[in-house]
């Protein structure tokens, strides 16, 4: 069973099978998928999935805050269920492909007090490029 099912049980969250069935699909590591590809997974378990379920249901799970929407240079959006464990992303800049990081050190400490600009920080997005192996 999934950490993302486990965690939407606790929450209490009404575990329909549509529902369960996206969490599934959303459950690993390194998951980055599109709502199209979470429909076509989704559809493979339950094939009377329906394309607007699952977008409802990201949109659900985004607002709960027990997945991450990850955009990347105006490629369609990904769901990342590693919500609760800071990380940045690292991103093929060829075929897309995206990978959780945990690099060393605070990003938010690494910005100096004089470039704040007076700003309270609350969170910091870094997202590292390149090319993976295969496009490399």
């Amino acid at each position: 069973m999934s950490d993302l099912v486990e965690r939407l049980r606790g929450r209490g969250w009404r575990m329909t099978s549509q529902r369960r069935v996206v969490a599934e699909v959303l459950n690993g590591d390194h998951v980055h998928l599109t709502a199209d590809e979470v429909h076509a997974r989704a559809a493979r378990l339950l094939p009377e999935i329906s394309r607007a379920t699952v977008y409802n249901t990201l949109g659900e799970l985004v607002s709960l805050g027990e997945v991450i929407e990850v955009a990347t240079d105006g490629r369609a959006k990904r769901y990342d269920p590693n919500a609760h464990r800071p990380h940045q992303h690292l991103v093929c800049s060829a075929c897309g492909t995206v990978r959780d990081v945990h690099p060393a050190g605070d990003p938010l400490a690494d910005l100096p007090p004089e470039e704040r600009f007076g700003f309270t920080v609350s969170a910091v997005e870094v997202t590292y490029r390149g090319l993976c192996p295969s496009c490399a």
